[in-house]
């Protein structure tokens, strides 16, 4: 049994590297169909998302083990350097890596919506001549995330009710999402993932946020009281809110939420634990 947590975050370390291996595999295709009164075939270039979908779902489990394996420890009393370090490798490669593929991806459709003729592109391997150099900028998720795991290994005993700038898991998570997005496109969201603009405005948000000195409040209240357990109760509130009347929608937005509040909620014992320099 003392071998569990460890094994839960190779369970993590797994699932991400099966969701990178789905994600890179997410090519558009054509879709042949015959004419309705010409019998003459028509195309239709269809975007790689149900591997891009499988991805996020492994990411999705990836993010559970990795929450089991910390309840893991603590229950059964194992600690060791051992399984602090494979922690944050398998959340570099789950939560840093994996997202970064996906970022990846939408950049490169993204260049690939904005061409002239798709259609004709495909036929003459024109799609594998877009700027490398202008997508790379997505694996600067990976890199801040490596930033943001390493600082965390060295201030963890001083972030005991609260984290440091946003944990590397949520950004993994809330980067997870923008496939399902896309798949069922609620509200016609999917368009805005074809903006490279956008994609990029987001790749630089999440790196700043991973990094920042926010104070981000953890899931689980230090103390079962009002001052210290509001932000939780908001979160949990505006989630079954938005699942109402938003369903899917209601993954960004408890994101954008979590945010938020966390710029506006201060700590009741902010003041006692600070970050080790």
């Amino acid at each position: 049994m003392k071998h569990l947590p460890n094994l839960l975050t190779l369970g993590n370390l797994f699932c991400g590297c099966i969701a990178i291996a789905y994600i890179f595999t997410a090519y558009p295709s054509i879709f042949m169909s015959m004419g309705d009164h010409t019998n003459l075939p028509t195309y239709q270039v269809v975007y790689g998302i149900p591997q891009m979908y499988m991805g996020s779902i492994f990411i999705g489990i990836a993010a559970l083990c990795d929450l089991l394996d910390g309840l893991a420890a603590r229950a059964l009393n194992v600690f060791s350097p051992i399984g602090k370090d494979l922690d944050s490798l398998a959340d570099i490669v789950s939560f840093g890596v994996a997202p970064s593929a996906i970022l990846f991806q939408l950049l490169w459709n993204a260049t690939m919506a904005g061409k002239d003729n798709f259609q004709t592109s495909i036929y003459t391997n024109d799609t594998f001549e877009a700027s490398m150099l202008s997508m790379t900028p997505a694996f600067l998720v990976a890199c801040f995330a490596a930033l943001r795991l390493a600082k965390f290994n060295i201030t963890a005993t001083n972030q005991k009710s609260f984290f440091i700038g946003m944990p590397t898991p949520a950004v993994g998570l809330f980067i997870a999402t923008f496939p399902l997005l896309m798949w069922y496109n609620p509200y016609g969201i999917s368009k805005y993932f074809e903006n490279k603009g956008i994609v990029y405005v987001i790749i630089a948000l999440v790196c700043w946020l991973m990094v920042s000195k926010i104070h981000f409040f953890k899931l689980i209240p230090s103390k079962l009281n009002i001052t210290y357990a509001w932000p939780q109760i908001v979160l949990l509130l505006i989630a079954i809110m938005s699942f109402i009347f938003l369903q899917l929608l209601t993954l960004p937005i408890i994101f954008i939420t979590y945010i938020i509040v966390s710029f506006i909620y201060k700590h009741p014992d902010s003041k006692k634990e600070t970050e080790i320099n």
